[in-house]
């Protein structure tokens, strides 16, 4: 297994990222990643099976291991019995980050580019963002449609982690309010897992038609459901027994974010479910961020302020939540009840 790079191997590494882009999506596009992972396999098997030159494979492969995802073992001076090993989950990685449906080049569509060499005139303020360019929070419904839109791509963290635990979450629960739950995908995806439940996502209005294009293609047009509103300027919906923060909480300061948090105490009943499911501060979600991280700089006006999840833990015990825990998933999911 790789080890951790030197600051000076990273450096290199940084500055042909274009390349080793290239590279991955090479490797994922011919197949080369479908037969490295379950490994190990010889480079002559590669070479055979793709019709490859060995050589110029060997020097290929030579990249991948450069970025830690590959583990070599070569036994002779003679290059085709090289063996070889993708660390588990490369293929699924780069598939999310590089594949036709990436998260990454949904996110290459915003205009980045308006900061890229002015890093430092940004940093001091004299380059910005312009409204026109992202406004947060959005300010027209064409701005909020794509916001939605782009974060749906998101959610399939979310998505493993509440399916996994389902078994856990929904038995005894009536209704479900996922709070900014965008255009529905959530909500929809927990009710294929539990059938008896009704799912109302809760946003701003110029939401609803996302949701219920999701409504319609989803097979619950029965079960999922929309209320409009704006969650500072009025209390959250009642009469739900289990409520949602999805990747919301991180993006506002910490007041805005308690009193959210204050609300939904105030919604549920005596033994409602709060759950809260985002990004917590970890090297490798921080990493994932790093887009998000470059492309805010330029607005004030988002937070975007990933935290450990001990600051959700210890703000639930604050205001009142009990029975408070940590489920594991591919993104972690904090469950909290309301005592009664």
């Amino acid at each position: 297994m790789t080890t951790s790079l030197s600051p000076r191997a990273l450096m290199s590494l940084l500055f042909n990222g274009s390349k080793a882009v290239d590279v991955v999506t090479t490797a994922l596009h011919v197949g080369l990643l479908d037969a490295l992972e379950p490994g190990p396999v010889s480079l002559r098997e590669l070479a055979e099976r793709f019709e490859m030159q060995p050589l110029r494979l060997y020097k290929f492969l030579d990249c991948l291991e450069s970025l830690g995802f590959l583990d070599r073992d070569e036994p002779s001076d003679d290059i085709n019995e090289t063996m070889y090993s993708a660390v588990p989950g490369l293929r699924a990685a780069a598939a999310a980050a590089v594949g036709p449906h990436a998260i990454e080049r949904d996110r290459d569509t915003y205009p980045w580019q308006r900061l890229h060499g002015r890093l430092a005139e940004s940093l001091r303020g004299d380059v910005s963002m312009t409204e026109d360019d992202f406004s947060w929070p959005p300010k027209t419904d064409e701005q909020t449609e794509a916001f939605e839109r782009s974060m749906s791509a998101g959610l399939g963290p979310v998505i493993e982690t509440f399916g996994r635990h389902a078994h856990l979450l929904w038995p005894g629960r009536r209704r479900f309010l996922d709070v900014g739950g965008g255009a529905g995908t959530l909500a929809a995806h927990v009710l294929d897992d539990a059938t008896h439940l009704r799912a109302d996502v809760y946003n701003l209005p110029a939401v609803a038609p996302l949701v219920e294009e999701t409504r319609r293609r989803c097979g619950h047009q029965d079960r999922l459901g929309f209320v409009g509103g704006d969650f500072f300027a009025e209390p959250l919906p009642a009469g739900y027994d289990a409520l949602a923060f999805v990747r919301v909480l991180h993006d506002w300061p910490t007041p805005e974010s308690r009193r959210l948090v204050e609300k939904a105490y105030e919604a549920l009943p005596p033994g409602g479910l709060l759950l809260i499911c985002e990004e917590f501060r970890t090297p490798d979600r921080l990493a994932m961020q790093f887009f998000w991280s470059y492309f805010l700089i330029g607005v004030d006006s988002a937070v975007s302020r990933l935290r450990e999840v001990s600051f959700y833990t210890s703000l639930l015990a604050e205001i009142g939540f009990t029975d408070i825990q940590v489920l594991p998933g591919a993104w972690e999911l904090v469950t909290a009840h309301k005592p009664g």
